[in-house]
């Protein structure tokens, strides 16, 4: 196990067990920093997610007899997308509603989040990164996990701060391990990527691309040409 591995593990729970004190009160700072979170986040999908999934499509040219189509993981992706927009839908209707029990929606939307970490921990583990690439990847997905975190803490703050922000982070805990102690085959591992990134597509257009009277653009466009500009430079030069 490298310290780059070790320190991505313990800086994912660390942002799930400190979210809600690391985004600024005043609303205008408040504002600029998801809106750079939102930039990051954003570019990152556009230059590392989906050229992965195009990558790892390709990759599955190997198993043609077994695989009719050119597009499965783009449909896995699909699912994944789905699925968690099918829990936003339900969460969100049941606020809209007044539901008395909120609590139970809260922990549909809780527990689901803890699988979308467990699956993000195991996929950036097992990917083995190090270096430079694993310090611009923690980056934007840290900022990913500040707003997904941020956001349930914001619809019931005591439910996330007594239990919900543990039981966010033992799915990063749970991915971490999984990929320490198992080895899934690459068309396992292709599909699990698949999925978390049409989640993540889903998430981070939905709730981290900031509204049009929310947003600071001059962040939020400041925050994508960087990241973008920085991390393809990397991926010319160190061949990522």
């Amino acid at each position: 196990m490298s310290i780059d591995i070790l320190a991505m593990g313990v800086f994912f729970i660390a942002i799930h067990l400190l979210s809600n004190e690391l985004i600024p009160a005043d609303r205008i700072k408040r504002l600029r920093w998801l809106s750079l979170s939102g930039g990051f986040a954003v570019s990152y999908v556009f230059v590392y997610v989906l050229p992965s999934l195009h990558r790892e499509q390709q990759q599955l040219q190997e198993y043609r007899h077994t695989f009719a189509m050119e597009s499965e993981l783009y449909f896995i992706g699909l699912l994944g997308l789905l699925l968690f927009y099918g829990v936003e839908k339900i969460v969100s209707d049941a606020n809209e509603k007044g539901i008395a029990d909120r609590q139970a929606y809260f922990w549909l939307q809780t527990i689901f989040f803890t699988m979308y970490n467990t699956l993000i921990a195991y996929t950036v583990v097992a990917s083995f990164v190090e270096g430079i690439q694993a310090l611009f990847y923690s980056v934007a997905i840290g900022l990913h996990f500040i707003a997904v975190a941020h956001d349930l803490w914001r619809k019931s703050p005591e439910r996330y701060n007594k239990v919900g922000r543990y039981v966010l982070a033992s799915g990063i805990f749970t991915g971490w391990l999984i990929a320490m102690l198992t080895k899934f085959s690459a068309v396992t591992q292709s599909i699990i990527f698949a999925f978390i990134s049409g989640a993540m597509l889903l998430n981070v257009l939905k709730n981290e691309l900031p509204k049009e009277r929310d947003a600071h653009f001059p962040t939020f466009a400041v925050a994508i040409v960087s990241y973008t500009s920085i991390t393809l430079g990397l991926k010319y030069f160190f061949q990522w």
